[in-house]
């Protein structure tokens, strides 16, 4: 039996100990003004730095999830480390956190390759504790907001090419069209501009997610106009949402880095946004 992936991030990323995770993560929700989310809520959009820089940020999008009951959380990142696969996944039975472990559902790891690979792209390749933090940094806020007793479906992107990448957002809507899931896509914004051009370049990138263009996001870094570090990421996720329904994106809330060091001479940009299905839809 696979064994549960060990946390590498917990104790640096966000906290290690148990209450004190749970009490950090309960402080940057409360401080979120509730809002009602004006359709069915399809996924979110949210950054993945450590919970001190973009976790006032990714609340913004978590409150709107407060309570909700789903069997499946779809969360796709990019993968920062050297793997050779175009998409990776876990072969783990879960991912352990400070708040317990989050299982993955192995057998939609499994349709979830088929499917890809029935759209015309590569199928995720399993990797074994990898050190890579955009993907469970987004969990402990899932285990705070969510109803308990979903299930984990992993994705990691590397190949950027949009091919690869439309396939991947395909096969994942086949595989949640018929489950109450949810779909998170994990990305930063710019890196390490000046806080000036990184509010314009950021604001940019927003706005080709927010007009609901997968294509588009991908495209933005090609054309010097906006970057995302899990570009990949959004634009999969984009693509699975169109096809399970839903016809808008709306932000959320925006900062960087130097909002929280104070340091705005290179900033890290974050974003959170949420995807809906409108009632007529």
């Amino acid at each position: 039996m696979p064994d549960n992936r060990p946390s590498p991030i917990a104790g640096t990323w966000y906290p290690g100990d148990r209450q004190a995770l749970l009490s950090s993560v309960s402080r940057q929700l409360e401080a979120v003004p509730a809002r009602q989310p004006l359709g069915d809520v399809v996924g979110v959009v949210v950054p993945h730095a450590g919970h001190r820089y973009s976790g006032q940020v990714a609340a913004h999008a978590f409150r709107l999830l407060q309570g909700l009951q789903i069997d499946v959380l779809a969360i796709v990142s990019p993968m920062h480390h050297p793997y050779p696969g175009k998409l990776l996944t876990s072969g783990h039975a879960a991912y352990q956190t400070p708040l317990g472990p989050v299982s993955v559902d192995p057998q939609m790891v499994d349709e979830l390759a088929h499917s890809i690979v029935a759209h015309g792209g590569p199928a995720p390749e399993k990797i074994l504790r990898d050190p890579e933090h955009a993907l469970e940094i987004e969990l402990p806020f899932a285990q705070v907001v969510l109803a308990p007793g979903f299930r984990l479906l992993p994705l990691m992107v590397r190949d950027l090419s949009p091919a690869v990448i439309e396939a991947a957002g395909h096969g994942l809507a086949d595989v949640l069209r018929d489950r109450k899931a949810l779909l998170v896509a994990s990305s930063d914004l710019s890196h390490f501009y000046p806080d000036e051009l990184a509010r314009r370049l950021d604001a940019a990138m927003l706005a080709r997610i927010e007009s609901f263009d997968p294509a588009a996001v991908l495209a933005a870094e090609d054309e010097g106009v906006g970057f995302a570090c899990g570009r990949g990421a959004v634009a999969t996720v984009l693509w699975a949402a169109r096809d399970l329904g839903a016809d808008r994106v709306q932000i959320l809330h925006y900062a960087n880095s130097g909002d929280v060091t104070g340091d705005t001479s290179a900033v890290v940009g974050y974003g959170a946004a949420v995807i809906l299905r409108s009632a007529s839809a």
